[in-house]
């Protein structure tokens, strides 16, 4: 039987994005997983679907700061506790960047991803900067490919790759992120939203569940 597979849509923008890329990438459970990253631009997806973000609903804009570190203290996932200063911040040429990495050389699409969530999330960097973005990349995949990648965020066909992958979110029922598609070892494919439903994630690929808190916290 094929291995299960997940496929997450990510913008480094959504610190819910982030953790739930990070459970993917460190959790244990998830190994016995194919996993695909495909980087889109959130507030393109938003627009699409009319949805509004959380920061622009009353009441919610002060709830969601405290849900994002009650997730990430149930989850043991590493976040600056502070709010990212001038958020929300413009990912476009950041995800840009990503998305010639992808085309380029996707083996180190995960790399670049590990380090452009930590820069923000961790350690609030000015991630609209393109030097700051170019400098990030270098730790992760090398002076050459980071050069490349932000060079490429003017490419016509890396900005068409964006705006496919955020259609393609689109059109696989994303309507905000995380977003993941599953799809089992019986080839049953199904959509989850949250990072907060990755239980139901691992319970419908056919994984054993773990037992920690954060875990018996999760639907």
């Amino acid at each position: 039987m094929a291995r299960p597979k997940i496929t997450m849509f990510v913008d480094i923008v959504s610190p819910f994005a982030y953790m739930g890329y990070y459970a993917l990438r460190n959790f244990p459970v998830f190994k016995q997983c194919d996993i695909e990253y495909i980087p889109i631009l959130l507030g393109g997806l938003m627009k699409t679907c009319g949805n509004t973000a959380p920061l622009f609903i009353k009441n919610k804009d002060k709830w969601i700061g405290k849900e994002r570190n009650r997730w990430a203290t149930y989850l043991e996932i590493p976040i600056n506790r502070q709010p990212v200063p001038g958020f929300p911040v413009s990912t476009v040429p950041v995800q840009r960047a990503l998305c010639a990495i992808q085309m380029s050389e996707p083996e180190k699409l995960a790399p670049a991803l590990d380090a452009l969530y930590t820069a923000l999330w961790v350690n609030h960097a000015e991630i609209a900067k393109p030097d700051v973005i170019q400098s990030v990349l270098s730790s992760a995949i090398g002076e050459k490919s980071a050069a490349a990648a932000v060079k490429g965020t003017g490419n016509p066909d890396v900005k068409k790759r964006l705006i496919q992958n955020t259609d393609d979110a689109f059109t696989g029922d994303a309507f905000g992120l995380p977003w993941f598609i599953c799809t089992n070892r019986s080839g049953e494919k199904e959509g989850f939203w949250g990072v907060d439903h990755l239980a139901q994630v691992v319970d419908f690929l056919g994984l054993e569940r773990p037992t920690s808190k954060g875990w018996r916290a999760l639907l």
